[in-house]
């Protein structure tokens, strides 16, 4: 059994313990609710209710079971391979694709497909459950992803990610027409204080930066590149939303019905560059927009 402690910050001063410890992030609200009647949530030392009500400054201990990773699986799922090498696969992901087995996507995942082609062949580092996976994108997130090979190529395409050295170039549709044409938002981002499924900007989140340049303007929309300098969730959908002007299609922070009928975000991860981990060779790849992406481009073009 595992031990969570947490000490009531300010904020979640005055709410019952079930919030407040979900607000802090490690359980779900229904999961704390189980714990409480399994009588293995503290507070100040003493067994919690659920009715109780923190205060800021109390000690809360969770004792919970380390829930046991299932081993991904090889499933033989159709890849577009861009490029491959002994080191690295990089990947044009389809959207809809999950990128790494989770609660609710155990199989037919982007590593389940990886542990197939590759023929077991990836780095360990993520795990079990992540072999291989050094960055993700979003399911409904279409694009460039590059995956490890073996732990070298690993460690050192993180520590790429980390140093900002490598290329992230995206491109979107989202609503409306921002009023630059070029421009920086530098936000932080980190958990929503009330949705546990968003990100949010707020104070106390990570720094996060995206480069910004409208491609074209339509009624109601607008044409993006958006260059990462960082890589927070949901960072790109997080932004334009703040700004007020959310990624067309997106079901977390779009809200509303879109005329593009996009059926999930129009967000499509177009340019990749790094330097390749062993040779320190320059690589840059470009994906063509996929169908989707220009099917909406020539509505609205259209219209």
């Amino acid at each position: 059994m595992k031990q969570w402690e947490y000490v009531i910050d300010a904020p979640l001063s005055g709410h019952r313990i079930d919030y407040a410890l979900a607000q802090a992030g490690a359980f779900s609200r229904n999961v704390l609710q189980r714990l409480i009647i399994q009588d293995r949530v503290y507070l100040d030392g003493r067994q919690a209710k659920k009715k109780d009500r923190v205060s800021e400054g109390q000690t809360a201990l969770v004792f919970f079971d380390e829930p046991k990773a299932t081993e991904a699986l090889p499933e033989d799922i159709p890849l577009d391979i861009v490029y491959e090498d002994s080191d690295l696969v990089v990947v044009n992901k389809p959207r809809g694709l999950v990128v790494h087995p989770s609660p609710g996507h155990e199989s037919g995942t982007l590593v389940n497909a990886l542990l197939s082609h590759c023929a077991g062949s990836l780095s360990g580092i993520g795990g079990i459950t992540r072999p291989g996976i050094v960055h993700r994108l979003d399911k409904d997130t279409s694009g460039l992803i590059v995956c490890a090979k073996n732990d070298f190529a690993h460690v050192a395409l993180s520590a790429a990610l980390k140093a900002r050295s490598v290329s992230r170039i995206y491109e979107c549709i989202a609503r409306g027409r921002p009023k630059q044409d070029v421009f920086t938002i530098s936000e932080p981002i980190g958990r929503h204080p009330e949705n546990r499924k968003k990100q949010a900007v707020t104070g106390n989140g990570r720094d996060a930066v995206t480069n910004i340049e409208v491609l074209a303007a339509y009624p109601g929309y607008s044409h993006l590149r958006c260059s990462l300098e960082t890589g927070r969730t949901h960072q790109i959908r997080v932004h334009l939303a703040h700004i007020g002007h959310p990624v067309a299609g997106d079901p977390l922070y779009c809200g509303g019905k879109d005329t593009l009928s996009l059926g999930g975000q129009c967000l499509h991860a177009r340019e990749l560059g790094f330097a390749h981990p062993r040779t320190g060779q320059g690589m840059r790849f470009v994906t063509e927009l996929p169908d989707y992406f220009v099917r909406a481009l020539e509505w609205l073009t259209a219209n």
